[in-house]
């Protein structure tokens, strides 16, 4: 991984983590507004120990979402034909030419691991131009 790219990483979840904390802030500070001057102004009475539970709940909440939303931030993009390496493919013909069809669309391949046969299950270990390279998928 390129040093660029891996500041690009820890700056784009240091922003997320700034922005979650910010945002949580605002929404908690919503939240207790709304329970404390908002709703005693309809006739509800919300007592201190219920509002500390709403926000302690909202808290954990936030830390939650948090937790699973982070990583993603951390992923890089992968498109384009290097997204299909990786991918499960079925042998569709292998005379004159292999062919497997992979995330609905035939490509041509190569599979050093020897003859194949069709309907046999493959794994794409790499791609060149337009063609494939596979291998026998492992149970």
């Amino acid at each position: 991984m390129a040093a660029g790219e891996q500041l690009r990483k820890r700056r784009s979840g240091r922003w997320h983590t700034i922005y979650s904390l910010i945002s949580t802030a605002i929404e908690e500070l919503a939240l207790a507004a709304l329970l404390l001057w908002v709703m005693p102004a309809f006739g509800v009475q919300v007592p201190v120990w219920g509002v500390v539970a709403v926000l302690a709940c909202f808290t954990v909440y936030a830390c939650v979402m948090y937790r699973i939303g982070h990583p993603t931030v951390l992923y890089g993009d992968v498109t384009g034909p290097e997204a299909i390496v990786g991918s499960i493919g079925t042998v569709e013909t292998v005379q004159p030419e292999i062919f497997i069809k992979v995330q609905g669309e035939l490509w041509k391949a190569s599979c050093p691991d020897g003859e194949l046969k069709v309907g046999e299950e493959v794994t794409v270990t790499d791609i060149e131009g337009l063609s494939l390279t596979v291998s026998r998928k492992h149970a």
